[in-house]
């Protein structure tokens, strides 16, 4: 595990505190370096795509710049979707049943 001291903002996209959330590995795969040099796949994130595979939507941004990682997905509970990095689509909306929007 790599410690640093940094500050970072996260935006919050939670409609409600009652969420249920699972531990899942977020691959390195298609994630592009930022200007720091880091692979930071970010909170609100559709994962493992934005399409009908979608399983659910990353509670904290993961850090992959030196792999993959663990990060914790959630699967229930109530999103404001305006706030997510990207819209889900339709077809994600329809994988990830058990998440509702505000």
């Amino acid at each position: 595990m790599y410690v640093k001291k940094e500050n970072v903002s996260q935006i919050n996209f939670l409609a409600s505190s009652r969420f249920q959330a699972f531990t899942t590995q977020v691959e390195q795969t298609g994630v592009t370096t930022d200007e720091n040099g880091r692979k930071i796949v970010p909170a609100g994130t559709v994962y493992p795509a934005n399409d009908a595979t979608a399983k659910g939507i990353l509670l904290h941004d993961v850090d992959v710049t030196n792999g993959s990682q663990a990060g914790s997905l959630i699967v229930e509970g109530y999103v404001i979707a305006e706030r997510l990095p990207t819209a889900p689509t339709p077809e994600a909306k329809a994988a990830m049943q058990e998440i509702k929007y505000r």
